[in-house]
């Protein structure tokens, strides 16, 4: 079943606990769609009903948020799977359906290409970080260098 908040802390890679927040929200919100069957399972619904409470519009692909129905992610493509959020499942069953506890499965999902590219990222940024920390901390060879630098060639 499905409750009212998804903790970004944790979802992704456990490897790496200093991702900043805005990267594991970023994750989060990519990762933990879910399809139909999920919503029909954890609502304890028929397809056809969860179809019926779906916020859809033959004429209008992405339609206005609409607080009496659930509401689908955005797609690109009318063929396009509806997924839905755990927190708008949660708002959908709390509000409409009267469902008194409602609570959230979010499982780690496997290691991404996007979410190792943003850990190679956040490496290479860490090196750099400590490269630049280690030039500030050495200023004698600094000056030293700045020395050669101004004096006139000979």
């Amino acid at each position: 079943m499905f409750s009212g908040h998804v903790d970004p802390n944790s979802i992704g890679s456990s490897s790496v606990p200093e991702l900043s927040k805005d990267i594991q929200a970023v994750i989060a919100n990519s990762d933990s769609l879910v399809g139909v069957d999920d919503v029909q399972r954890s609502l304890n619904r028929s397809r056809a009903s969860v179809y019926r409470y779906t916020n859809t519009d033959p004429r209008n692909l992405n339609p206005t948020f609409n607080p009496r129905k659930l509401n689908p992610e955005y797609r690109s493509d009318q063929k396009d799977p509806l997924l839905f959020h755990p927190n708008e499942v949660a708002r959908f069953a709390k509000d409409i359906l009267r469902i008194k506890e409602v609570t959230v499965e979010v499982l780690n999902s496997p290691s991404t290409a996007t979410q190792q590219v943003l850990v190679s990222i956040l490496e290479e940024l860490r090196f750099i970080r400590s490269h630049i920390e280690d030039l500030k901390n050495s200023p004698a060879d600094l000056s030293t260098h700045r020395d050669l630098q101004d004096r006139p060639a000979a």
